[in-house]
């Protein structure tokens, strides 16, 4: 019981000490948008500190108000909303390039379905390349599109830097995200490690003279999350600690555990080239998806974004392979 108040007790502590950094946002500031962010995320902050007291009183009095609701892992998901992440893998600059190309492919797709797309966070490399790459992802029934992405894309292709002609083989891993509409599982305060520093993007000039940008480690997992695009640290810290949870939760449905401490590995591997769900053959003109042993030609026109015939045959077939 003292444990758990004391962790109850250290995360209030925390978010008294966001509140206070949060109200030095309007110090000189005559920015009406700001002031009024602000004045709601104050709010926010003192009912979730309010939340906090109560529910040491609860374990005081020796009971809980919390209910775990039993209910399908389908219905937990928001079918209108994804976190796509995007890291480079083996294959040093060219993986980092043919990140930057899975990247486009995406964002082309999602302009052309209408829907919209926010960077959360952004790790450039050199020649126009990614190292990482987060995106929040917003359009009706988009989950149907992306939700079989995940795993290790590998790309087959003469790089720019090879003056020998020589076929590289390189990978990028991707995973997507579903957002939760309820959570049931249970994360400790005490196993998240944060971290906070100063946002290196845009969004006005308040945004560098206070730590904004969030980074959250689940310590018992590994799982590391990082969100710089809101412009004060509850928003962030709000949308890392709701990535964070899709994510262990989507590892615990594929591995089909029920606890996070059974959880062992990451979804989408070390990014190594042998785990590839989908191969990218450009001498072949040629994409390959190993788990439906399909192929699709025409690879400058699905990755200009014409990929929806890709993602809808994907998702029929792994359908009629599950029913089979």
């Amino acid at each position: 019981m003292h444990e758990a108040i004391n962790s109850l007790q250290s995360e209030i502590n925390k978010l008294e000490s966001v509140l206070n950094e949060t109200k030095s946002l309007l110090t000189g500031s005559q920015d009406a948008e700001l002031q009024k962010m602000v004045t709601e995320d104050t709010q926010r902050l003192q009912e979730a500190i309010n939340t906090l007291k109560n529910a040491i009183k609860e374990i005081e009095n020796g009971t809980s108000s919390e209910e775990v609701e039993e209910d399908s892992a389908l219905a937990n998901y928001d079918q209108n909303e994804v976190i796509l992440e995007i890291r480079a893998g083996t294959g040093g600059t060219e993986a980092a390039l043919f990140a930057h190309d899975l990247y486009r492919m995406y964002m082309r797709f999602v302009e052309l379905e209408g829907f919209k797309a926010v960077e959360l966070n952004n790790t450039p490399s050199d020649m126009g390349g990614i190292k990482s790459i987060t995106l929040q992802v917003k359009g009706k029934g988009v989950l149907h599109y992306f939700i079989n992405e995940s795993g290790v894309h590998r790309v087959q292709r003469v790089p720019k830097t090879e003056s020998g002609g020589r076929i590289h083989t390189s990978a990028a891993s991707v995973a997507i995200l579903p957002k939760l509409k309820k959570i049931n599982i249970e994360i400790k305060p005490e196993d998240l490690e944060w971290e906070f520093f100063r946002s290196g993007g845009s969004g006005g000039q308040n945004v560098n003279k206070v730590s904004t940008a969030v980074r959250l480690i689940h310590k018992p997992t590994g799982v590391i999350v990082e969100c710089q695009q809101e412009r004060t640290q509850l928003r962030n810290r709000e949308l890392a600690l709701s990535m964070l949870e899709s994510r262990i939760y989507q590892m615990m449905q594929e591995q089909q555990v029920k606890s996070i401490e059974e959880l062992r590995a990451d979804q989408v591997g070390s990014g190594d080239r042998s785990e590839k769900i989908r191969t990218y053959n450009f001498p072949q003109d040629r994409i390959t998806d190993h788990r439906i042993n399909t192929s699709w030609y025409g690879m400058q026109s699905i990755l200009d974004g014409n990929v929806k015939k890709v993602f809808t045959e994907l998702q029929d077939k792994l359908i009629a392979q599950e029913s089979a």
